[in-house]
């Protein structure tokens, strides 16, 4: 095995552990030593690779490249992409309790909702402004955003009657026109 394949797979064990510890124990109570412990390896490789816990956090919290087709996607494709990415990252049987977790994370820790905000979420949204383009588009992604967010928290965390035992064809078929309102705003 190669030195860059090595290198790959101890950086994929430490995330897996990450995300595993941050899911379970939550951003406070995860430390760089649980994760190295977990992943097997030494927690000195952990700071060699991430730099810090939050660095580490914001990087096990950066969805993997099957859940972030919206940031290749046509502005026609926007609606459907970004309903595909969250459904998809918060329903699949191997991603749905660590998404959940880091959210819950983020709304009670502010070191983990700071990095969320400063280091996860704001690449994603300046590249879905980049592809609405015009003046308001850093605000029209914001809102795409924050529909994303309140859809993933009214129906995996707080777990609203309707939204959370909506189908997702339910969701899709409601939520892609308010989306779509955001892409291609009135004049």
């Amino acid at each position: 095995m190669s030195r860059d394949e090595r290198r790959r797979r101890t950086e994929a064990a430490i995330l897996r552990a990450a995300r595993e510890q941050f899911s379970v124990a939550g951003y406070e109570r995860t430390t760089i030593r649980s994760v190295a412990a977990a992943a097997s390896v030494d927690p000195a490789l952990v700071m060699q690779y991430f730099g810090s816990k939050e660095g580490l956090f914001a990087e096990a919290a950066r969805w993997d490249d099957d859940h972030q087709t919206v940031l290749q996607a046509s502005r026609e494709e926007l609606p459907r992409a970004a309903l595909a990415d969250m459904l998809g990252k918060f329903e699949g049987d191997d991603t749905r309790e660590a998404a959940v977790a880091f959210m819950r994370n983020c709304l009670t820790h502010p070191e983990a909702n700071r990095i969320m905000r400063d280091e996860v979420m704001c690449d994603r949204a300046a590249g879905i402004a980049a592809i609405l383009g015009g003046d308001d588009a850093e605000l029209r992604a914001g809102l795409i955003g924050a529909c994303m967010m309140g859809l993933g928290l009214s129906r995996y965390v707080f777990e609203l009657p309707g939204v959370a035992t909506a189908s997702r064809a339910d969701l899709e078929r409601l939520m892609e026109p308010v989306l779509r309102a955001l892409v291609d705003p009135p004049a």
